[in-house]
């Protein structure tokens, strides 16, 4: 799979995704303590809709647009009320655009806070670096993800939150991922993690969960929407976040996040979604 974001920016995935990376930031900034956010396949930082290559599939009519003015119910409205303000506010006008976790991040972090952003494509680090340009909080830095994840942990902060999020070109980034959680975890056992995964093939996600399991780390969350039946050879249309250490809150704000968008985001009728433990204590 071939997930460079610009064909794919602010879908159903990036819902998923953005929407829970939202609440676990706010969760970190209840405490005064600084926190630092990492980001190992961070890409521009923000999208243009209008460009051609996001003309070619304009993912985003079936992802954000459709939150776009919905009437949220009264338990869910004040769980995405906070992305939603920022996302969405960028879709209006001649130019729309689409914030990416990088911004998303720096949205929700605080003057106190940290944020590292990993990019490894020469083009998209160059846009990443404009896009943060003047927020002395901000550090993007041009590596490969994958090895900076490991030197990058523990922070100075000791607080703070990993998102891996890969583009999946290549079946070894499934195992690139465990091996990774295993070195970062022994490094900051306290630290919390974001897995992203598309989940395409389920034979291959349950090969991924069950590695997960066989390390033996504890509070391990996994959080899945579908938008409808999966196919191998289909488009996306089943993502999945494994989070490590997630905030106590979060597991129920997913039970009630979750439901709302895969009746709202529907393609089809395979949607639905899954808020379970791998490992829990």
């Amino acid at each position: 799979m071939n997930y460079r974001h610009i064909f794919h920016a602010g879908n159903f995935a990036d819902v998923f995704k953005h929407a829970l990376l939202s609440r676990v930031l706010l969760y970190l900034g209840q405490k005064p303590a600084a926190f630092r956010y990492i980001d190992t396949h961070a890409g521009t930082g923000s999208y243009n809709l209008a460009s051609e290559a996001a003309r070619r599939s304009p993912e985003w009519k079936d992802g954000i647009a459709r939150l776009t003015g919905a009437n949220l119910p009264p338990d869910v409205a004040p769980l995405l009320a906070p992305y939603l303000a920022f996302a969405t506010p960028m879709l209006a006008g001649d130019s729309p655009s689409y914030p990416g976790s990088p911004l998303i991040a720096r949205h929700f972090t605080r003057s106190q806070d940290r944020l590292c952003l990993i990019e490894k494509h020469p083009v998209d680090i160059r846009h990443l670096r404009a896009a943060t340009a003047g927020d002395r909080r901000v550090k993007a830095l041009e590596l490969d993800g994958w090895t900076a994840w490991n030197a990058q942990v523990p922070p100075p902060e000791k607080r703070g939150l990993v998102l891996v999020d890969p583009p999946f070109e290549e079946e070894a980034d499934w195992q690139r991922m465990i091996e990774g959680l295993k070195l970062s975890h022994r490094k900051w056992p306290g630290g919390t993690t974001l897995l992203w995964y598309p989940a395409k093939d389920p034979r291959r996600v349950d090969g991924f969960i069950d590695a997960l399991e066989d390390t033996g780390i504890a509070k391990t969350l996994r959080l899945e929407l579908a938008v409808d039946r999966q196919h191998a050879d289909g488009p996306l249309a089943a993502t999945g976040l494994v989070v490590v250490n997630p905030p106590y809150t979060l597991v129920e704000e997913a039970r009630l996040i979750l439901p709302f968008l895969a009746r709202r985001l529907a393609r089809g009728p395979g949607a639905g979604w899954r808020a379970e433990w791998i490992a829990e204590e």
